[in-house]
């Protein structure tokens, strides 16, 4: 089935980038407990009588394969996140006004929130906010059919 390309708002559009970069964060987690249960492969008790013994060596085996298969997975999405944040940095410039290119990067590139913004732009909260709103509604008037990234 293939993926149907939705229209997308400009606030959702450039929110993907937070959406894939707390992604990759909770894979980076899965992928520290996986590393933790590789290295923890238990003790032998030898004190029982041996009913059947289990090769270790192959669970270890498959888990690092799986850890290392898992690895190469967030790599090329961390790759794919790269080249988003690329895109959407570009198309943010494509404004050419330096008030919406600010408050857009901050927000959705930095992952600030407008309350930062305006702190870091010298500006009050309610200026950055009506800027935010104009910003937005420039970005789509410029960029036509916005979709998901990938």
């Amino acid at each position: 089935m293939s993926k149907e390309k939705k229209t997308l708002s400009a606030k959702k559009y450039l929110s993907q980038l937070k959406v894939i970069d707390e992604a990759i964060n909770q894979d980076l987690g899965r992928l520290s407990e996986m590393k933790e249960n590789t290295l923890c492969t238990g003790g032998i008790d030898y004190s029982r009588d041996r009913v059947q013994t289990s090769p270790v060596g192959d669970r270890l085996c498959s888990d690092v394969t799986r850890y290392t298969a898992f690895n190469e997975e967030i790599n090329a999405e961390i790759d794919r996140f790269i080249d988003a944040k690329e895109r959407i940095i570009k198309e943010i410039r494509e404004l050419h006004d330096v008030n919406y290119i600010q408050v857009l990067y901050k927000v959705y590139v930095q992952f600030k929130t407008l309350t930062t913004a305006s702190r870091e732009m010298h500006r009050s909260y309610n200026f950055v906010l009506n800027v935010h709103k104009k910003a937005l509604k420039e970005f789509e008037e410029i960029h036509k059919n916005l979709t998901y990234l990938y």
